[in-house]
Order: C-alpha cells, then structure tokens, then sequence
C-alpha cells in the first residue's frame, strides 16, 4: 500500500497566511509521523504538480502530499473561506483528510 511519507507546503513570505498555514501543516505532519516540507515560491513544483488558474497559472500557498512511491498529490489550494473569513480549521480538516484517504 503507497503511504503518504511528507506533506509539503509551496508558499511564499508575502502569501496571505503563510505562517498559519505553515504551523497547520506542521502539526499535521508531526501528529501523522509524516515529513514535512515547505517550498518558497517553488514555481516549477507548482507547474508540474500544482492547481491552475483559467489563465494557467498558480495561486500559492499550496498543500501537497507525497506518497512513498514519490507520486504526489494536490490537497490544498488556498485557505478556504467561511462567511468570507478565512476557516483554518477547514483547511486543517482537509489536509488531514487527505492522509488517510
């Protein structure tokens, strides 16, 4: 069975909740016994495995899991919104998810 082994965070100083989403992945990660790894501004990771815009592009941040095999799946782009507010405890919903699905 391919485990996931890292969670990776693709990010960037200037990114709209950088240092929250960062501590969530790194909680999640640690609570998981996973990796966890954080890109800054990593434009041809995004490229080859990130979630595009209409235009083609890529909204960082952006979650990541890597599985054992090296694959590695999307999760997470951006935080999600509730009642235009962002929600961490969605996002930390989702990436946890993620694992185990």
């Amino acid at each position: 069975m391919n485990k996931p082994r890292k969670i990776i965070l693709v990010s960037a100083e200037w990114a709209p909740f950088h240092s929250k989403l960062r501590r969530i992945c790194e909680d999640v990660a640690s609570r998981n016994n996973l990796e966890f790894e954080e890109k800054i501004e990593d434009w041809m990771f995004l490229k080859k495995y990130g979630e595009k815009d209409e235009l083609g592009g890529s909204d960082i941040p952006q979650v990541f899991l890597e599985y054992e095999d090296g694959s590695v799946k999307h999760v997470l782009t951006k935080v999600p919104l509730k009642e235009g507010k962002p929600n961490f405890d969605e996002a930390k919903r989702m990436i946890e998810g993620s694992i185990s699905s």
